[in-house]
């Protein structure tokens, strides 16, 4: 039995987010779902044990496997997704690598962008060729030449939107249809844009994933990764993360319920607070260029509205002295913890060197379009107005430089 008000049909993404998910079976009675630490689930007689094995009635066997807290987890997003089904995992690498190596074998064919997480970049450039997959890694602005690619062969195509740390965008819609024309498979990262913000399946996606370390934990306390889909699909990953192992721990999707209790309210305050900042540094002349979707000058600002309700928490900016005025800059900021995360209460910065593609090399990232002397913000629920002098008094200690052209 659902608990009162939690049947997710009638109710609004930021209500799911409260109450999807709690069945009353497993409170008890309880508000908040219980951490159930067991390993093993026990049963009186084997006829019950043995159909709960094989998936004919609901119940546990073993955590490995499934866990009543980490259900609960795993019920809560694919309502926000609008999923069919959904597995969790201990990190977001777990869930990507999980999700390639399920439907990939040697020669298989995967499209997929340049602009992904360095770690999600790694997998494309070093490990799926060990095992015979040909990656190609197109322009992520180029939608035509990835869509000729594809006519090439495509039996998966991995796009990540907006990417990290550039936050370009890329058109989940157009892209999914030409796939499907190849009879290729669709995985989306949308850890970025959480399910407020978009939903890839809604736009012709076949799997969406989530780094649930980030926006939907939201309080940098607890690692954790999920694939949502149909039930088809999702079973198969389903499968090797059983026998791979990659569990996510129940007192991890306990923390990260807590934190997605409030993932609608955090996401509109770092929805707004990021646009805000966003505009304010296209005027300040310490600035080259500011990377957000939802900013007018970016390239895909007009698909970015199409399929995106809000632009997102992260925005990037590159500074005119480099990497030099990097290292000169952040120490400075006083709102900011300097670390290798996002999606976070507090603020959070750093450059792709030391963050996001702390793996690739320099060249690696210049190949990606990642300056050296560009940093990631992620901006926290802080006061808007907090953030914007905390930038103001760290950029007007940087040197100023004159006849610089600022290229905006």
């Amino acid at each position: 039995m659902k608990r009162k008000g939690s049947h997710p049909e009638s109710v609004s993404p930021g209500t799911r987010s409260v109450w999807a998910g709690e069945e009353e079976y497993l409170l008890q009675g309880s508000t908040q779902v219980p951490v159930v630490h067991s390993v093993s689930f026990g049963y009186e007689n084997l006829e019950d044990w043995h159909e709960v094995a094989l998936g004919k009635r609901e119940g546990h066997i073993y955590s490995r496997i499934t866990n009543p807290t980490v259900k609960v987890f795993e019920e809560k997003v694919r309502c926000l997704e609008g999923a069919e089904a959904a597995v969790s995992f201990a990190t977001g690498m777990a869930a990507i690598s999980a999700s390639l190596f399920t439907f990939l074998s040697p020669g298989s064919r995967v499209v997929a962008i340049k602009d992904t997480y360095g770690g999600t970049n790694k997998l494309f450039l070093d490990f799926l060729p060990r095992f015979h997959v040909e990656t190609v890694l197109c322009d992520t602005h180029d939608f035509a030449g990835i869509e000729a690619e594809m006519d090439q062969g495509c039996d998966l195509l991995y796009l990540e939107t907006p990417t990290n740390p550039t936050l370009k965008v890329v058109d989940v819609e157009r892209l999914s249809r030409a796939a499907h024309g190849q009879g290729g498979l669709v995985v989306v990262d949308n850890t970025f844009a959480t399910p407020i913000n978009q939903n890839p399946l809604n736009l012709g996606a076949d799997l969406v994933i989530h780094s649930a370390t980030k926006f939907l934990g939201g309080h940098a306390d607890a690692l954790g990764g999920i694939v949502c889909g149909p039930e088809e699909l999702v079973r198969k990953v389903y499968h090797y993360r059983e026998i791979n192992g990659g569990t996510l721990h129940p007192m991890a999707a306990y923390l990260l319920l807590r934190g997605m209790k409030t993932l609608h309210l955090r996401v509109r305050q770092q929805n707004e607070s990021a646009l805000t900042i966003a505009r304010w540094l296209e005027s300040q002349p310490q600035v080259d260029r500011v990377y957000y979707p939802g900013l007018e000058s970016h390239p895909h600002y007009e698909t970015a509205r199409k399929q995106m309700r809000g632009f997102g928490g992260v925005l990037s900016f590159s500074l005119e002295g480099g990497f030099d005025d990097v290292r000169s800059f952040l120490p400075h900021l006083r709102l900011a913890h300097l670390a290798a995360n996002l999606g976070s209460v507090e603020t959070v910065a750093g450059p792709p060197r030391t963050t996001s593609h702390v793996e690739c090399t320099e060249e690696e990232r210049r190949a990606m379009g990642i300056p050296e002397g560009l940093i990631r913000y992620s901006v926290g629920i802080e006061e808007t107005e907090d953030l914007l002098a905390d930038l103001k008094q760290a950029l007007d200690r940087l040197p100023r430089r004159t006849g610089v052209s600022s290229g905006k």
